[in-house]
């Protein structure tokens, strides 16, 4: 959520910083919100004075009470005062209730040092040569990808493993949440697949792309886009405790998503689908600590490509082209040569202080400190199905074998498929 004291004391920092995010949309938006936050501190102020003028006039009552009769006019004037608070009082409201829903729809500010041109920061490994097969060819023929039968069952953007791709799939799971947990220090977490509206809120999917959310009548339950919604939500409307900080955990689910595929590219195969395993990291810390939490989270899922031994490089994005609530965001992209594309598998991503304003996630630095908002981050580490992609098309073998890196060989029981 926007830090309304920063846009009334810059409010030029504030208009450029979100200007970089190329919508133009921002800049009414940013109007309604002052506007609407000039009337509330406005009628705050009214009301604070009429609420004193009603406390002063309660005193004076209690002594004329003593006398005798309050005088009718006096009387008459108390019950005036009275409703006129009580019309500002709900004037108010309204306007606190325009004012937040209002907030809720502007994006996070941009760091200053984001680019206004995507950036590639580093690479690992050599690429192989475009060519050889594409992942799907690869699959069918080893009889561990079935997309007609997935597409029977739910329609397309559903893909169906099989037999050693299924095996695959629990093997680089167990490999992720086994080297996050046991050597990057991640608690891990099995957190629920529907979560509600104040969850979706509070990590930025709401209200703005609810579209975009499968949801579940008549409850009111969305299923999951990311892992990042609830192990993020886990504290929400909590304090804590600021010498505990940073705190990460690392979960795994399924996920799912509406939008997968509507840019109408990639649909073939396992890059765009709605439904996906992923693990995600999340990790919560002061403001002092974002910058080099972000790296180091940014490091922990390269470690995952690194030990799958797929070639990839680590991409700065631009301020226009990344995710609503984040301020910075690395991608992580392998190289599939059967496709000849980078394939983006994690974002890698510091909200700095922007949803823990909208979930109410706060620390207390030191014991009879005020608390103040926590940093969050998170990065996928990493997603399954273009991962799946990369490893068959980068591993392929003249053979029409696929061989698997000793890190992963050791889940899956074998070095090779097919």
């Amino acid at each position: 959520m926007i830090d309304l004291k920063l846009l009334r004391a810059s409010p030029a920092q504030v208009r450029a910083a979100l200007a970089r995010r190329g919508d133009p949309s921002l800049t009414r938006l940013l109007d309604e919100i002052e506007a609407l936050d000039m009337k509330r501190r406005t009628l705050t102020g009214q009301l604070d004075q009429l609420n004193a003028e009603r406390n002063d006039a309660a005193r004076a009552d209690a002594a004329l009470a003593k006398a005798g009769k309050l005088p009718d006019e006096t009387a008459a004037a108390r019950r005036k005062l009275g409703e006129r608070i009580a019309v500002l009082e709900a004037e108010l409201r309204q306007i606190e209730t325009t004012l937040d829903a209002k907030t809720l729809f502007a994006p996070n500010l941009p760091l200053p040092e984001v680019p206004d041109e995507v950036t590639v920061v580093r690479t690992w490994g050599t690429p192989a040569p475009k060519g050889g097969q594409p992942h799907w060819e690869i699959a069918e023929r080893l009889g561990i990808l079935d997309l007609p039968r997935g597409a029977k069952l739910s329609g397309s953007g559903f893909p169906v493993l099989l037999g050693a791709g299924a095996r695959l799939a629990r093997s680089l799971i167990a490999l992720m949440l086994d080297l996050h947990t046991r050597e990057h220090g991640y608690v891990e977490v099995q957190p629920p697949l529907l979560v509600r509206r104040e969850s979706m809120t509070g990590t930025g999917q709401l209200p703005k792309f609810e579209d975009d959310a499968y949801r579940t009548e008549p409850d009111d339950l969305f299923l999951v886009p990311t892992a990042e919604v609830p192990v993020t939500n886990l504290h929400r409307d909590e304090i804590l405790d600021g010498a505990a900080l940073p705190k990460g955990y690392v979960a795994y689910t399924p996920c799912f998503r509406r939008e997968a595929g509507s840019a109408g590219k990639d649909t073939r195969g396992l890059l765009r689908v709605h439904q996906f395993d992923k693990v995600e990291l999340v990790r919560f810390c002061r403001a002092a600590e974002s910058p080099a939490e972000h790296e180091t989270l940014t490091g922990h899922a390269e470690e995952v490509l690194r030990r799958l031994e797929l070639p990839y490089r680590v991409v700065l994005l631009a301020a226009n082209d990344f995710s609503f609530a984040s301020a910075k965001t690395y991608d992580l992209e392998v190289w599939a040569p059967g496709v000849g594309q980078w394939l983006e598998v994690s974002s890698a991503s510091t909200f700095t202080d922007y949803q823990a304003r909208r979930a109410n996630i706060r620390c207390r630095p030191r014991a009879g400190e005020k608390p103040e908002f926590v940093h969050t981050l998170n990065a996928s580490g990493v997603a399954l199905p273009r991962t799946i992609a990369a490893l068959l098309e980068t591993h392929q073998q003249p053979d029409g074998s696929v061989t698997l890196p000793p890190a992963l060989a050791t889940y899956v029981g074998t070095d090779r498929l097919g």
